[in-house]
């Protein structure tokens, strides 16, 4: 597809659902959302780029290799699990930090680490997928 307008509305929405995903991501915890749902409305993305630009684009984009992003986040899910076995208890229990940066309380915990790593599993792995698709149309 090679229209005007989806080639310049498509950095915009691509922007747009980034942004989306991410806030998707960090609310999973609380409501529903996730790792998961949030990285398939960014792999989504990518694919909506790819669609208007080509592929060549959305590769210079990524910086990294889509299957090194998805790998990446496999190791990131399975040290989170790897953590609680360093506290004493279970694979994969949840465990819980408060450190403070300029007095303000963060709250960091292996969940939100796994939920990143299903996160980076999912947008490299669909992105790796459209594009793969999209080169073989264009064959």
């Amino acid at each position: 597809m090679n229209t005007v307008i989806l080639r310049t509305v498509a950095p915009f929405l691509t922007s747009l659902m980034i942004i989306f995903s991410i806030f998707v991501l960090l609310r999973g915890h609380n409501e529903p959302g996730g790792g998961f749902i949030g990285g398939l409305i960014a792999a989504s993305s990518v694919a909506i780029y790819g669609i208007a630009n080509g592929v060549a684009p959305v590769r210079r984009a990524l910086y990294f290799h889509p299957i090194v992003i998805a790998a990446a986040g496999v190791l990131l899910a399975t040290l989170s699990g790897v953590m609680s076995l360093f506290g004493n208890v279970p694979f994969l229990t949840g465990l819980w930090w408060f450190p403070e940066t300029t007095g303000i309380p963060i709250t960091l915990s292996t969940p939100l680490f796994f939920d990143i790593g299903v996160w980076l599993t999912v947008v490299g792995a669909i992105s790796a997928i459209a594009l793969a698709l999209e080169e073989k149309e264009y064959d």
